[in-house]
């Protein structure tokens, strides 16, 4: 399976994380690339003030993974605004992973998620799983591991 990890890194962490996702997904024998959101003008990105510049097409693959950071309690906008435009995905398969720094689900992860479904829902993919990535506290690597499997284990 040809499956595409289209992702918007801020810091790099979600970056890390997917880097990680697409050497489980080929150790499994899928082909997996990685393509970057990105944007002009100031990050961190707020709405209404950068454009999209790098815009991947998650139609070429036959299954995407898509990956943001939180961004004040929320998905990032950036992600946002990419997944309100991508073309209709009817029947193709997809999951998501979130990056955040506190170590609770409710304080954005719960609702970033919540986000990148309905978004994805709305232009026809079924919606596979979702993972959050937690980077404080010591647990890092243990929570990329965590995220990585599950997410390599649904395709």
């Amino acid at each position: 399976m040809n499956i595409g990890i289209i992702i918007y890194s801020q810091t790099g962490n979600t970056r890390e994380t997917a880097g990680k996702l697409q050497d489980k997904l080929e150790e499994s024998g899928h082909q997996a690339g990685i393509e970057e959101i990105t944007i002009k003008g100031k990050i961190p990105a707020q709405p209404g003030q950068f454009e999209l510049s790098g815009i991947p097409d998650p139609v070429e693959y036959d299954a995407v993974i898509f990956g943001s950071p939180v961004q004040a309690f929320n998905l990032n906008p950036v992600m946002l605004a990419y997944l309100d435009q991508i073309p209709e995905m009817q029947g193709k398969e997809a999951a998501f992973f979130i990056t955040k720094q506190l170590p609770v689900k409710w304080t954005g992860g719960t609702q970033a998620l919540g986000k990148m479904k309905e978004a994805c829902e709305a232009k026809g993919a079924v919606v596979k799983g979702a993972e959050i990535v937690f980077w404080a506290a010591g647990k890092r690597r243990e929570s990329i591991e965590k995220a990585v499997a599950s997410l390599a284990a649904l395709f």
